[in-house]
C-alpha cells in the first residue's frame, strides 16, 4: 500500500529512527517529538506505540474487515460528538467523578485510531485532526487535567485514562501542536508520577497488573514528553528497583500478587486471576518490550526470557480452543466485552508480540503455540474482527495491528497435538484436565482463596462460583461459556455445586473465603488426578465433603455428609448446560428420549444413566437406592445488565435467551449425612455412557474418606482426616492416587490443606522397597508394613511422589 504526502505527514516518519532498528516479522513507524540526546529513542518508543494502536498498513481482507469493524464503531463516535459543547456527546454528562469521563476518552481515542489508520472511513477527512484536538482541550480543561481529585475509581484516572489519551496523542502525530500535547500530558504526569507507587493512597506499593500498566504508561509518557529519567523510571518498575525487587514482576512468590511458585498468578491477594490481570500483566510487558526493542532501553534478556516462558508455564493450561476457562476470570466473566474468547485472543495477541521480538528458539516456540491457538478457535475466529460496539469503553483484544501482526506468522507454522495435562495449582486452588479432546477445570475456594469477587458493580450472579463448580469444556460447543453464559444460567444450579434452593446470599465487596482449609488436590500423571473439597456455604449452615476423580474419559463426582438445618431443599447439579438459542440437543434417561415440554419439570427414578447429545454422558454409581434425578428443560432471558452495572464495564439491556437442559439430584429438606455420586463421561455417545455403568466402584463415601477404584489397578481417593482405604493408611487429611504402573507401584500425596507439617503413610501386606522418592519422602519402616513420611510443610499443597517395587 502506498501512502501519499499527507499520510506519511501523519505517519510523522522519520528515515532515521526507522533505518536505526531492526523488528522481527517487521518493525514499527517513527514519529516523535524530541530534543535531548535520547531523542532517537524516544522517537522509536513513541513510533512503536503507535504502531500497536494503528498497525502498519499491511493489505488483506482479513485487515480490511478489521479496519470496517473500527469505521463501525468510530463513525457512530464522531458523528454523535459534538465539539462546540463542553458535553461532547449526549448520553455522557459532564461532571467530577470516574462515571462517565474514561468513556469519553475512549470514544475519542476510538475516532483518532480510525483516522490515524491507513485506508479507514475517517483517514480522508482532512478537518477531523482538529475536532479532535479540540475535544482533547475540552476533557482537559473540564475532566481531567492537572489538578483533578480522584473521585471514585482510582483506576480511571492512573491507567484506565492515561492508556485512551496516550493512545490518542500518539494517533494524532504531529497533528497535535506542541503547546497542546504538553497540556493534555499534565494530568497523566502527575496521577502516573511514580509507576512504584499508588497516586491515591499514600504509601500504597503497585503490584502484579497494575505495576507492568504503570510502567508501560510512564516509559510512553516519558518519551512523548522527552523525560529521559521518566522512561528509565518506568523500565525499572517492572523489576521494582525502588523498592529492592520487593514487587519484582519476574519474581515467583508465596504469597501476595503476582507469580506463584507453582505457576499460579494472583491479584487481590485472593483471587485466582490467570484469565485477566495475570493477562494485563503479560500485554503491557509484551507492549513494552517492543515499543522498546532495539533502543538503549530495552528490557534485559532475562526478563523477557522470564515471561516468554509464562506463556505455556501460567497461562496456556487454561487456554481451550481460544477461550480462557472461567475459573480463572474472577469477576471478568460478567463482562459483556470480556467473554472467555475475548481473554484467550488477548492472551493470544500478547504471546504474537512477544514472539515479534523473542529471540530463537523462544520466538518459533511462540510463534508455533499462536498459529495452533488462532487455528483452534473457530467459534469466535481471531482473524475474524466484528462487534466493536460491544467494548464501550473496555479492551478490545484484537483490532488492526493485531490482525496485521498475526498474518505475518509465516509461512504456517505446523499443528500440533494438544497436550495431555493433568495440572494442579494449589496457591492458587486451581485445576486443569485436558484430554487432547475435551477438557475441564474447576472453582472451589477455601481459607486462602476467596469463593468469588464482585466489586465495581461487576459478577452480580456470582454467589456459588467457587462452591465447586466443575466446567467442562467440549470441542463441539467452543461458545457454551461465551454465548451470553453468565446473563442467562440459573447461577444457583451451576453444575457440580451443592446449594440451596433459597435466596442466594448477599453478595460480600471484600472476596469472601471460607471457613475451611481443605482445597486441593493430587496429580497422579498427565490423565489422572484427585480433588477434594470440604465445603461450607457462605453462612456456614450447609456443609458437604466433596472430590472429583478425573480420568482420560470421565469425570467421576462423590459427595457425602450433605447437612443442611435450613428447612430449604438441597440439591447438587449434575448439569446445567447451555444448548444456544432454541437448542434440541436429546436427552436420553436410561437409553429412553426425555419427552417432557418445554419448561417442566420431570422427577425420575432408578435412573442408570443419562445422555445428553453434543455435550455428555452421566452414569449414576451410587446403587439402586439413588435419590430421584430432576430434569429441565427451559429456556431463560437475562441482559449483561443484569450482572455488571460497573460505571465503565456496565454491559446493555438487550435480553438474550438460551435454552438450558438441567440435570439435578434432590437431597430434600434439610438433609443430614446426605450423599451422592455419580460421572460425567464428556463428549461420550449414549454406548459409551451405557457400557461404563458398572465400570468404577465406589470404596468410600463419607465423612472422613472418598475414594473409588479407576481403571486399572489405580485407586484414587480424597482423606479429610486420619483414615484408610484398601491397604493404604494415612496419619492426616491428604488426596492420594495409587497404582501399578511400568515402574512398579506409584504412590502420589498432597495435603490439600497446606496446614500440616508432615502426613505419615501407611502400605499393608508384602514388605516393599522404595525405588525412587522424592526428596520430601522419608522412608521410616520397611517391615512389616511400609511407612513412610512426607514432609508436607513448604509444599504449599504441591504433589509427593515415591514408587515401591
Amino acid at each position: 500500500m502506498s501512502l501519499d504526502r499527507r499520510d506519511a505527514l501523519r505517519l510523522g516518519a522519520t528515515a532515521a529512527a526507522t533505518a536505526a532498528v531492526s523488528f522481527p516479522l517487521g518493525g514499527p513507524a517513527t514519529a516523535s517529538p524530541g530534543g535531548s540526546s535520547d531523542a532517537p529513542d524516544h522517537a522509536r518508543i513513541v513510533a512503536a506505540y503507535r504502531v500497536l494502536q494503528v498497525g502498519t498498513g499491511r493489505v488483506s481482507p482479513k485487515r480490511d474487515r478489521a479496519v470496517a469493524a473500527l469505521d463501525e464503531v468510530a463513525l457512530g463516535y464522531h458523528s454523535a460528538m459534538d465539539v462546540t459543547r463542553d458535553q461532547l456527546w449526549a448520553d455522557l454528562p459532564t461532571g467530577p467523578g470516574s462515571t462517565y469521563f474514561p468513556t469519553m476518552y475512549y470514544r475519542l481515542r476510538t475516532i483518532a485510531v480510525d483516522w490515524a489508520t491507513p485506508g479507514s472511513a475517517l483517514s480522508a477527512r482532512p478537518e477531523l485532526p482538529g475536532r479532535i484536538v479540540t475535544a482533547l482541550n475540552t476533557l482537559c480543561r473540564t475532566q481531567y487535567n492537572e489538578h483533578t481529585a480522584e473521585i471514585g475509581n482510582w483506576y480511571s484516572y492512573e491507567i484506565g485514562v492515561p492508556y485512551w489519551l496516550l493512545q490518542t496523542v500518539v494517533a494524532l502525530g504531529d497533528r497535535l501542536p506542541a503547546a497542546d500535547r504538553e497540556r493534555v500530558l499534565r494530568p497523566v504526569l502527575r496521577f502516573v508520577a511514580d509507576p512504584n507507587r499508588r497516586t491515591a493512597t499514600a504509601g500504597l506499593v503497585e503490584t502484579g497488573a497494575n505495576r507492568a500498566d504503570k510502567a508501560l504508561i510512564t516509559v510512553v509518557s516519558g518519551a512523548l514528553a522527552g523525560d529521559a529519567g521518566r522512561v528509565a523510571a518506568g523500565l525499572a518498575a517492572v523489576t521494582d528497583v525502588a523498592g529492592q525487587g520487593a514487587a519484582d514482576l519476574t519474581k515467583r512468590s508465596t504469597e501476595g500478587d503476582g507469580y506463584r511458585t507453582d505457576g499460579s498468578f494472583i491479584q487481590h491477594e485472593v483471587v485466582p486471576y490467570p484469565g485477566h490481570y495475570g493477562l494485563v500483566l503479560l500485554s503491557a510487558i509484551a507492549a513494552l518490550t517492543y515499543v522498546t526493542a532495539g533502543t538503549a532501553h530495552q528490557l534485559p534478556f532475562s526478563v523477557r526470557e522470564m515471561f516468554d516462558q509464562s506463556v505455556s508455564d501460567v497461562y496456556a493450561p487454561f487456554l481451550f480452543a481460544g477461550s480462557m476457562m472461567e475459573p480463572v476470570r474472577g469477576r471478568m466473566l460478567s463482562r459483556q466485552g470480556e467473554t472467555g474468547h475475548d481473554a484467550g485472543h488477548q492472551f493470544i495477541a500478547a504471546v504474537v508480540l512477544l514472539a515479534r521480538t523473542a529471540a530463537e528458539p523462544a520466538r518459533s516456540r511462540l510463534a508455533g503455540l499462536a498459529a495452533r491457538w488462532i487455528a483452534e478457535g473457530t467459534w469466535a475466529p481471531y482473524l475474524d474482527v466484528a462487534d466493536l460496539a460491544r467494548f464501550s469503553g473496555g479492551l478490545q483484544p484484537v483490532g488492526v495491528p493485531e490482525v496485521e501482526f498475526a498474518e505475518q506468522l509465516t509461512p504456517p507454522w505446523p499443528g500440533s497435538a494438544v497436550p495431555l495435562t493433568h495440572r494442579v495449582f494449589p496457591q492458587m486452588d486451581r485445576m486443569v484436565h485436558s484430554t487432547g479432546g475435551w477438557s475441564a477445570s474447576l472453582g472451589v475456594g477455601s481459607k486462602r482463596i476467596c469463593r468469588y469477587e464482585s466489586i465495581n458493580g461487576m459478577n452480580l450472579h456470582g454467589w456459588y462460583t467457587g462452591d465447586g463448580v466443575l466446567y467442562t469444556f467440549l470441542p463441539g460447543q467452543q461458545g457454551h461459556y461465551s454465548d451470553a453464559y453468565w446473563p442467562t444460567v440459573d447461577a444457583t444450579l451451576l453444575p457440580g455445586t451443592t446449594e440451596r434452593d433459597a435466596t442466594p446470599p448477599p453478595l460480600i465487596s471484600d472476596p469472601p473465603r471460607t471457613t475451611t482449609s481443605y482445597a486441593g488436590g493430587v496429580r497422579f500423571d498427565a490423565q489422572h488426578g484427585a480433588h477434594g473439597l470440604d465445603f461450607v456455604s457462605q453462612d456456614g449452615a450447609l456443609t458437604a465433603r466433596k472430590s472429583w476423580f478425573f480420568t482420560p474419559d470421565a469425570v467421576i463426582c462423590l459427595g457425602a455428609a450433605v447437612t443442611d438445618a435450613s428447612g430449604a431443599p438441597v440439591r447438587t447439579a449434575i448439569e446445567n448446560r447451555n444448548l444456544g438459542e432454541r437448542g434440541a440437543g436429546r436427552l436420553l434417561v436410561d437409553g429412553r428420549p426425555d419427552a417432557s415440554p418445554l419448561g417442566t419439570t420431570r422427577a425420575v427414578t432408578g435412573v442408570r444413566w443419562l445422555h445428553l447429545a453434543g455435550t455428555a454422558g452421566y452414569v449414576l454409581l451410587d446403587g439402586p437406592g439413588r435419590q430421584p434425578v430432576t430434569l429441565v428443560r427451559e429456556d431463560r432471558t437475562g441482559s449483561w445488565l443484569g450482572i455488571d452495572t460497573g460505571a465503565n464495564t456496565h454491559g446493555t439491556p438487550v435480553p438474550c435467551t438460551r435454552r438450558y437442559q438441567k440435570i439435578v439430584l434432590d437431597h430434600g429438606l434439610s438433609p443430614a449425612d446426605a450423599s451422592y455420586a455419580y460421572a460425567v463421561l464428556p463428549g461420550a455417545s449414549p454406548a459409551q455412557t451405557r457400557r461404563a455403568c458398572g465400570r468404577w466402584t465406589v470404596l468410600a463415601n463419607t465423612a472422613l474418606v472418598q475414594s473409588t477404584r479407576l481403571d486399572g489397578q489405580l485407586t484414587a481417593a480424597t482423606f479429610f482426616a486420619a483414615g484408610a482405604v484398601e491397604r493404604v493408611r494415612v496419619s492426616g487429611p491428604a488426596a492420594m492416587m495409587w497404582g501399578r504402573t511400568a515402574h512398579g507401584w506409584t504412590f502420589t500425596l498432597s495435603d490439600p490443606t497446606q496446614t500440616q507439617d508432615t502426613v505419615r503413610v501407611t502400605i499393608d501386606g508384602p514388605a516393599r522397597r522404595v525405588l525412587h522418592a522424592d526428596a520430601s519422602v522419608t522412608v521410616v519402616a520397611t517391615h512389616p508394613r511400609l511407612v513412610v513420611d512426607v514432609k508436607a510443610a513448604g509444599s504449599f499443597g504441591a504433589t509427593h511422589t515415591f514408587m515401591t517395587g
